[in-house]
């Protein structure tokens, strides 16, 4: 069965006459007549009963159009899905984030890909160190991620999204909180709250590597995975921290974010697998650059 054929006969039996249904399909006639005769050999049965001047359904024709009209349904719905698919408004994209961007990119990002591709399904990982991401796009875990710069290999393509300023972040009693600006090396004395020493891990590098172009080595770090918990622990007394700019949409009380003094930034890149020619990848790419931009 054919979907010519029975999108012939649900035409045939909306007009119960050969030439009316002829000029609906634009088709010749004999055509038509061919085709029905076809489709009731393959079927075994008479789907019309036919005179000069009458054409009308048979009981197997009555029957055969629910299943004939579910059939051209499906073939559209099927039809319209491969389109989205091939040009990446459908499928699913997984998507991991760095920390230090959870909280200012990913909501965008997400918000994003339910307004403009609603038939993407989007799995999103955020609070991830960088060894994760690299390692999680090289095994399939995500097709994209957000992360800051470091080393890459070449099985993994980077897009700078955007470089941003080094803040402080300081205890809300911190002497200095209520400043407009501080210079770093004003924090030489106090303890550092710090992301992970992990292998390529950027912030905990980006962040000693501050403090000695500032002259000094922080006197004790106290590492922790999640940049949540990073901010918590500064409001808690437990020390001060350096963090992208955008950190500070996270909002917390006993916590204030103060611009440095020096000029202190790092990248934020977007990594995806060189090989990966997902149309749906390419598509919330493209929405991730546009979102880490606004």
């Amino acid at each position: 069965m054919e979907l010519r054929q029975v999108r012939y006969f649900l035409t045939l039996a909306e007009e119960c006459h050969f030439g009316r249904a002829a000029a609906r399909l634009h088709v010749a006639q004999p055509a038509l007549s061919q085709q029905i005769k076809q489709l009731e050999r393959e079927l075994g049965t008479p789907l019309f009963h036919r005179s000069t001047r009458h054409v009308e359904l048979t009981e197997a024709g009555r029957h055969l159009i629910g299943y004939a009209r579910t059939l051209l349904t499906e073939a559209d719905r099927a039809r319209a899905h491969m389109t989205e698919l091939a040009t990446g408004h459908a499928g699913r994209v997984s998507l991991g984030f760095i920390g230090t961007a959870t909280y200012d990119v990913l909501p965008r990002v997400a918000r994003a890909v339910r307004a403009q591709l609603p038939a993407v399904t989007l799995e999103l990982r955020g609070e991830l160190l960088a060894p994760q991401l690299a390692d999680g796009l090289l095994d399939g875990t995500y097709d994209l991620a957000v992360c800051r710069s470091g080393p890459w290999t070449e099985s993994v393509h980077t897009t700078l999204l955007r470089t941003e300023p080094l803040i402080a972040v300081l205890p809300a009693h911190h002497p200095l909180a209520h400043a407009e600006r501080i210079a770093l090396a004003s924090l030489a004395e106090d303890p550092f709250v710090i992301h992970p020493a992990q292998a390529r891990s950027a912030m905990h590098d980006r962040v000693l590597a501050a403090c000695r172009r500032a002259g000094f080595q922080p006197p004790s770090l106290v590492e922790v995975g999640e940049t949540a918990t990073l901010v918590v622990l500064v409001a808690a007394g437990h020390g001060v921290a350096l963090v992208p700019q955008s950190v500070q949409s996270l909002r917390l009380d006993g916590v204030t974010y103060v611009p440095l003094a020096e000029t202190e930034t790092i990248d934020l890149v977007l990594g995806r697998r060189t090989v990966d020619r997902s149309p749906a990848v390419a598509q919330v790419a493209s929405l991730i650059a546009a979102c880490a931009a606004a």
